[in-house]
């Protein structure tokens, strides 16, 4: 991935773009939030001032020639909903009360993204045919088949194959910023399994996970070919430079998006 610039934000950008879709992971820059949300903070769940957050919407989503109401976000519970999007919607904000985590659409000229600072933000696309989908994957959502039930989504109603998708798993944490205890062990092993190949023991009764390798572990289960899946090298817990870290900064921090638009 590349850092991308456009107007006042800076982004990650995914390698194999199709024309028709614009895509990636945006850095903390670019915004007008003060510290400690310095200052694209995109997300509303936060305590951050509502006109910063509403004015880092504005400034983002004009970069890609959007209203801000173009945008959909949703709250995200660390669950394994997923909403499906599959006709037009005029204003979208009505959506933000929504309890899901992942987004799923075919629908062009709308902006669709999960809001992160740790967990995973999963992109999805399909090269050639207009189907997009975003996906908040933290422990949780990776533990209880999240990354698969979003890709049978998308198979079962545009009637395509995982084998045709694209994904890009954003920046996160690394595992060796992530320690966790058996409650995340149990959940791993009684769900989306992969414990042993994604763990590493640091002291009795706590591991750390590579929730990268999960994801994409989840992927390739899920019929995704390994070629077909890029991942980011960043963890946001090592750029404060770049990106917003629940962990290393002890909840206070804001949230970066991981984002798709259909042209």
């Amino acid at each position: 991935m590349k850092l991308v610039r456009k107007g006042k934000i800076s982004y990650l950008q995914p390698s194999r773009l199709s024309t028709h879709i614009e895509a990636g992971f945006s850095t903390r820059n670019g915004g007008v939030s003060r510290p400690p949300y310095h200052s694209l903070n995109l997300s509303f769940g936060t305590e951050d001032s509502l006109p910063s957050v509403e004015g880092n919407r504005s400034n983002f989503t004009r970069s890609f020639d959007l209203s801000p109401h173009q945008l959909l976000t949703v709250t995200q519970v660390h669950g394994s909903d997923i909403l499906l999007l599959d006709e037009p919607n005029p204003d979208l904000t009505h959506f933000l009360s929504v309890e899901v985590d992942a987004i799923v659409t075919n629908q062009p000229g709308i902006m669709i993204g999960v809001l992160t600072a740790d967990c995973l933000p999963i992109l999805l696309w399909h090269p050639e045919e207009k189907i997009i989908a975003a996906i908040h994957a933290g422990w949780r959502g990776a533990a209880n088949g999240l990354i698969a039930k979003t890709v049978k989504t998308i198979q079962q109603n545009f009637n395509c194959s995982a084998a045709d998708l694209q994904a890009a798993i954003g920046p996160g944490i690394g595992a060796h910023k992530y320690e966790v205890d058996r409650q995340v062990r149990t959940a791993f092993r009684e769900g989306s399994g992969f414990w042993d190949e994604i763990t590493t023991e640091t002291r009795l009764g706590h591991w750390q996970l590579n929730l990268p390798l999960s994801c994409r572990l989840q992927l390739e289960q899920a019929g995704l070919a390994t070629e077909s899946i890029e991942v980011a090298e960043q963890c946001t817990c090592c750029h404060p430079e770049l990106f917003f870290s629940y962990r290393r900064d002890k909840g206070m921090t804001g949230r970066q998006i991981g984002f798709l638009k259909l042209n």
